[in-house]
C-alpha cells in the first residue's frame, strides 16, 4: 500500500537530518527518503534504522545536493515511487571551506587565490534548489485532507541571525537561507504550502572539523530541533518563521522592523506590483 505521507531529508545519514529522520520514522503511513552525498555511511544508516526501527519504511539515495541534476533526479525518483511528496528537509550542510582573508604564506606578485565556492554550493545553492523542487511536487498534492499541500524545512543556523566571524562565508550561505525562508513565504502560501527554517545554537553533530570544539560549548540537545519540527508539522498557519534553537527553548526569530514608515511602504508596493 502507498504511503499517506513521502518525507525527503537531505543529509538525513547524520546530525540534525538524522534526528529528524528518527523523530519520523515510526509515525504510521510515512515513508522517509534520506539522502546523502556519501553513499557509505546513506547505505550503514539505513541498515542500522531498519534494525533498530523494523517496522520502519525507509529509503536511501545517494545525492550530491549542490548539483541541481542529481537532486531533480532523486526527487523524480521518489514521486514515481511513492506517488507524491508532503516534506521536505532541506538539511544537508558543510562547514566553511577556504577563506576570503589574504593569504599569509603567498607570493604577493601572483594575486589572490580564488575562493573555494563549496560551502555556498551545498548550503545556500542546495537549499534553492531542494525548495525548488519541493514546490514543484508539492503542488501536485491535490488529494490533502488539510489546509497544507506540504512544508519545507531548511536548516539554517543562527550563525544567520549574529556575526559570525570565525566562518564568514557560512554565515552568509545561513543567513541567505533565512531570507529565502522569510521571502516565499507570502507567494508559496498562495501554493498551500509552508516554508519554514531552523536556526540552531550548536547542536553536536559531525559537520565539525573536529569533535573536540563542541567540550568548550554550551549544547543544545537534538531533542530542540525535533521540538520545532513538531510545531511546524502541527500548525499549518506557521510559514515564513524562522526558529531559534537555544538549549531546551524554541524562539520565533522575528525579522528586524522597518527603519522607517517609507521603507515598509515601499515594500509593501513591491509585493502588490509583484516584481522588482
Amino acid at each position: 500500500m502507498t504511503p499517506s505521507r513521502s518525507i525527503i531529508v537531505t543529509g538525513g545519514a547524520s546530525g540534525i537530518g538524522l534526528g529528524i529522520t528518527k523523530h519520523f520514522i515510526t509515525e504510521p503511513n510515512t515513508h522517509i527518503t534520506i539522502l546523502d552525498i556519501n553513499p557509505t555511511t546513506g547505505a550503514q544508516t539505513l541498515e542500522d534504522l531498519r534494525a533498530e526501527f523494523t517496522s520502519a519504511n525507509i529509503s536511501f539515495e545517494q545525492c550530491d545536493v549542490s548539483s541541481w541534476e542529481s537532486q531533480a533526479e532523486v526527487f523524480q525518483k521518489v514521486f514515481a515511487q511513492q506517488g507524491r511528496i508532503d516534506i521536505v528537509f532541506a538539511n544537508a550542510g558543510i562547514t566553511e571551506k577556504g577563506t576570503l582573508l589574504p593569504e599569509k604564506h603567498g607570493d604577493a606578485n601572483q594575486g589572490p587565490c580564488k575562493p573555494d565556492l563549496s560551502t555556498l554550493n551545498v548550503n545556500l545553492v542546495g537549499v534553492l534548489y531542494s525548495i525548488k523542487l519541493a514546490t514543484h511536487y508539492m503542488s501536485r498534492n491535490t488529494d490533502t485532507a488539510t489546509k497544507s499541500k506540504g512544508l519545507i524545512v531548511c536548516t539554517a543556523s543562527n550563525a544567520g541571525l549574529y556575526p559570525f566571524a570565525m566562518a564568514p562565508m557560512y554565515a552568509a550561505t545561513k543567513s541567505g537561507v533565512i531570507g529565502l525562508v522569510r521571502s516565499l513565504a507570502k507567494p508559496l502560501e498562495l501554493e498551500k504550502i509552508q516554508i519554514n527554517a531552523l536556526a540552531p545554537a550548536v547542536i553536536e553533530t559531525n559537520i565539525a572539523p573536529d569533535s573536540a570544539l563542541f567540550k568548550s560549548m554550551i549544547l543544545t540537545p537534538m531533542s530542540t530541533a525535533t521540538n520545532a519540527v513538531a510545531q511546524f508539522v502541527a500548525d499549518t498557519s506557521l510559514t515564513g518563521r524562522v526558529a531559534e534553537l537555544h538549549g531546551d527553548h524554541v524562539t520565533f526569530a522575528e525579522p528586524p522592523a522597518y527603519v522607517d514608515e517609507d521603507t515598509g511602504k515601499n515594500i509593501a508596493m513591491f509585493s502588490s506590483l509583484g516584481y522588482a
